[in-house]
C-alpha cells in the first residue's frame, strides 16, 4: 500500500500525479465503495415491505430510511476534519467496516432480544451506517480532489461516483430478488458479507492521502462558509434538490408506485419488481456518472448541469403520467441518468474552487447538504403520497428541479479560477 501525501494547501499546486498513479487511487476506492453500495442499495426494496410485517407506521418507516442521512449529516464535517488531520486511509477501513456491520443488525432486528422493539433496532443500525458512510464518502471525494487537477478532475471525481454507483443496482436487484426467493434475513445477511468484503478490499489497497490543514471544521462552520461564497451555497442547494427528490422521494416510493399501478416484472411482484425498477435507475446513473466527467473537463461544468436537471426533471413526469411498466423503466431511467449528469460536475466544481486546507471541509458541506434533503425526503414523500397520491407527488417533484435549474443557471459560472475563502473554526 502507498502513502500519498500532497503537502500543500492547494489541490492544483500539489504534486503531479500521474495518470497510472490516479488511476490506481481511483480503482482502489471504487473496489470498496463497490462492495460497500451493495448493503446500501438492499435496503430501499426491503425496508418499506418490511414495515407491514413487522407492524411499523409508514411515518417510522420513512425515519428508519433516512435516519441514516441524518447521523450522516452530523458527522459529514467532522469526519472532513478527521480525515484532513489522520490521513484518509484508516478513518475510511473503519467506516467501511461499520458499513458491514450494520445489515448484521437488521437481521436481529427482525427476532430483536430482550423485548426490544424491532423499530429501535432498526433505526440503530440504520443511523449507524450514517456515520459510517459519512467517512467513506468524504474520504472518497478528499482523496480524488487531492491527486487530481481542475484539468482532469471531473473525468476522476465521475469515474469514481459511476464505479460508487455500480453497487447500489447490485444491492437493489439482491435486495428484491434474494427477498423474493428466500427471505429478508438472507437478503441482509448477503448485504453484510458484501460490507465485509468491502473493509476487507479497503485494508487491502486503499492508499493515504494526508493533506496538511491547521483548522478544524465542524457542523456550526457550514453556514459561514455559504455565506462566504454564494457558488458553494448554490452547489449545495442543487444537491440538496437532487437528493431529496432521488434518494428521498424515488427510492423510497418506487416499491408502493409499482404495488399500486400492478406492475410486475420478471415474473415478481412487489419487492423483487421494485428492486429491479430501482436497479434501472441506478444503472443510468451510474452509466452517466462514468461519461459526464470527461465531457465537463472540457466543456464546462455548468454545461453539464443544467441540462441534466432538464432530464431529471422530465424522468419525474414521465414516471407520473405513465404508470405502466415502460413508463415507469423510461421515467426513473431518465431520473437517474439526470441525477448522474449533475452530480459528478458539482462535486468537480467544488474541488476546483476548495483551497487545499478545505478541502474536506467542503466535502462534507457537500455531503451535509445532500444528506438533508435525502432525510427530508422520506419523512415527506410517504406521508404526501397518502394524501395527494404518487402522481401527483411526482409532478410536483418537476417544480422544483425547475427552481434548482433557475438557481445552477444564474449563481455558478465556469470559470472556477478564483478560489472560495477558507473560513477557520473558532476552536
Amino acid at each position: 500500500m502507498t502513502d500519498t501525501t500532497a503537502p500543500t494547501d492547494d489541490p492544483d499546486d500539489a504534486p503531479a500525479y500521474s495518470e497510472q498513479q490516479v488511476r490506481t487511487v481511483v480503482l482502489s476506492l471504487v473496489a470498496g465503495v463497490f462492495f460497500g453500495g451493495v448493503g446500501g442499495g438492499v435496503a430501499f426494496p426491503t425496508i418499506p415491505a418490511l414495515g407491514s410485517v413487522l407492524g411499523i407506521a409508514p411515518v417510522l418507516v420513512g425515519l428508519i430510511l433516512s435516519i441514516n442521512r441524518f447521523t450522516r449529516l452530523v458527522m459529514s464535517t467532522p469526519a472532513g476534519s478527521i480525515l484532513d488531520r489522520m490521513g484518509t486511509r484508516r478513518p475510511m477501513i473503519a467506516g467501511f467496516l461499520v458499513q458491514g456491520l450494520v445489515p448484521f443488525g437488521y437481521l436481529v432486528g427482525l427476532n430483536p432480544p430482550f423485548g426490544l422493539p424491532s423499530s429501535a433496532v432498526f433505526l440503530v443500525s440504520r443511523a449507524a451506517w450514517g456515520i459510517g458512510s459519512a467517512f467513506v464518502f468524504v474520504g472518497a471525494f478528499s482523496t480524488v480532489t487531492h491527486v487530481t487537477t481542475s484539468a482532469n478532475r471531473g473525468r476522476w471525481v465521475g469515474y469514481m461516483r459511476g464505479g460508487q454507483s455500480l453497487g447500489f443496482p447490485t444491492g437493489l436487484i439482491l435486495g428484491g430478488v434474494v427477498t423474493e426467493l428466500y427471505g429478508y434475513a438472507e437478503a441482509f445477511a448477503v448485504a453484510g458479507v458484501a460490507g465485509l468484503v468491502a473493509a476487507a478490499v479497503a485494508y487491502r489497497v486503499l492508499p493515504n492521502v494526508s493533506p496538511e490543514v491547521g483548522e478544524k471544521s465542524r457542523l456550526r462552520d457550514v453556514p459561514a462558509l455559504v455565506r462566504a461564497d454564494t457558488r458553494i451555497g448554490a452547489v449545495g442547494a442543487v444537491n440538496f434538490t437532487i437528493r431529496f427528490l432521488y434518494a428521498g422521494v424515488l427510492l423510497s416510493t418506487v416499491v408502493l408506485y409499482t404495488e399500486a399501478n400492478d406492475i410486475s416484472l420478471g415474473g415478481f411482484a412487489g419487492a423483487g419488481t421494485s428492486g429491479l425498477v430501482m436497479a434501472v435507475s441506478v444503472v443510468a446513473l451510474a452509466v452517466s456518472n462514468l461519461a459526464v466527467g470527461r465531457f465537463s473537463d472540457s466543456m464546462g461544468r455548468l454545461t453539464t448541469v443544467v441540462p441534466g436537471l432538464a432530464v431529471f426533471g422530465s424522468g419525474f413526469a414521465l414516471t407520473a403520467l405513465v404508470p405502466t411498466a415502460p413508463g415507469v423503466l423510461a421515467g426513473v431511467g431518465l431520473v437517474g441518468a439526470g441525477a448522474g449528469l449533475t452530480g459528478p460536475p458539482l462535486l468537480a466544481y467544488l474541488g476546483d474552487i476548495a483551497p487545499g486546507g478545505d478541502v474536506g471541509k467542503l466535502g462534507g458541506v457537500y455531503n451535509v447538504f445532500g444528506d438533508l434533503g435525502s432525510t427530508l425526503g422520506p419523512l415527506v414523500a410517504l406521508p404526501l403520497a397518502a394524501e395527494i397520491g404518487l402522481s401527483a407527488e411526482y409532478l410536483a417533484c418537476v417544480g422544483l428541479v425547475v427552481v434548482a435549474g433557475v438557481i445552477a443557471a444564474t449563481t455558478l459560472r465556469d470559470d472556477s479560477a478564483a478560489d472560495a475563502p477558507t473560513v477557520a473554526g473558532d476552536d
